[in-house]
């Protein structure tokens, strides 16, 4: 017992079984850092496949299309010029007014005009009084000159029988002679007077036009613009007025690059993006191409024989015109900006 108690003694005593360790919870910093990495993964590889997606399209749009933003609506813009000066009496339209053709638009004074008139239409009757007196005219000369014709015809009879002088023979003819030809110029002086009829009545005709154009009026259909005339002014001719932008169907220029002309062809399909209307496509095709460079029709235009030469990417412009008729609702007018793609399939 002394040994089992001693044994006892030196031993250490063996605790209790400890239970087994629990396991310890994520902390919520780590969670979320994987689920952030699994996000961020998926964000990446999204963005990736939309990049190729994006970029596939892109590349396979642009094998079939070309686009340019350097386009604008085009239309017929009339201008209204006066024929004639002087004061302008009334101004009988507003600005953005729509004016059918032939409305009077702007009125000139014409007095001086119809002076003009009266003074030529005076000359053309006494004109016509001329060609009447030369007739008469003419009618007695030719009568003298027949009674001389008859006379020297009775001459030559007795001069046969050498009853009259050979002198009085040789006056009588010349007295026939000079007789033909007073009636030949009597005849002459008719032409001349009708010449001058003729003439008269052309002054007279001018005279009228020239008082006609003292009435401006509106060459077409459309809407006045640039109206810059009032009453009292005085205009010179050929001095601009106002504009008239015409009713007739637009059309589209589009300044595409030199470099992307290569498959594009008349009568292509052409999708048309306004400006004004973003949510709005158009349809157009190509009408025809132009002769040159817009470069070339520049005020100053390049010379590339001076030695300073930058090659730079020309643009010729193409007319696009529409498949059908903008609807009221959504107007082009001349200037807008548009977007013009061109199917070159």
């Amino acid at each position: 017992m002394e040994n089992v108690a001693k044994d006892s003694r030196e031993r250490p005593l063996r605790p209790a079984e400890e239970p087994p360790e629990k396991p310890q919870p994520v902390p919520a910093a780590a969670r979320r850092s994987g689920a952030g990495r699994w996000i961020l993964f998926a964000i990446l590889a999204a963005a990736a496949i939309g990049g190729i997606v994006f970029g596939v399209r892109t590349v396979t749009f642009y094998r079939h299309h070309v686009e340019t933003d350097d386009a604008q609506v085009e239309s017929h813009i009339a201008p209204v010029l006066p024929k004639v000066a002087g004061y302008v009496t009334e101004v009988a339209v507003h600005d953005n007014e729509r004016v059918a053709a032939g409305q009077v638009l702007v009125r000139i004074d014409d007095r001086d005009l119809r002076s003009r008139v009266d003074t030529a239409r005076a000359a053309l009757e006494n004109a016509r009084a001329a060609v009447a007196v030369a007739q008469a005219d003419a009618a007695a000369r030719r009568t003298q000159s027949e009674k001389a014709a008859a006379d020297l015809v009775r001459y030559a009879r007795l001069r046969q029988k050498e009853e009259v002088s050979q002198q009085q023979y040789d006056a009588a003819r010349a007295a026939a002679g000079a007789e033909a030809a007073q009636a030949e110029a009597g005849q002459k002086a008719i032409e001349a007077a009708r010449a001058q009829v003729a003439q008269k009545k052309a002054d007279l005709e001018y005279a009228e036009l020239q008082l006609s154009y003292a009435t401006v009026a509106a060459p077409a259909v459309g809407v006045v613009s640039r109206k810059n005339v009032e009453v009292g002014q005085y205009v010179q001719a050929g001095q601009p007025l106002l504009a008239i932008v015409s009713d007739g169907e637009p059309w589209v220029v589009a300044n595409f690059k030199e470099t992307q002309l290569k498959k594009m062809r008349v009568g292509q399909p052409v999708e048309i993006q306004v400006d004004a209307y973003p949510k709005v496509v158009f349809h157009g095709k190509v009408e025809s191409f132009a002769a040159a460079t817009g470069a070339k029709f520049a005020l100053l235009p390049p010379d590339n024989a001076t030695g300073n030469f930058t090659k730079v990417v020309q643009r010729v412009p193409v007319k696009i015109v529409l498949s059908e008729p903008p609807g009221a609702g959504h107007p082009l007018r001349p200037g807008m900006s548009v977007t013009a793609i061109v199917s070159v399939d």
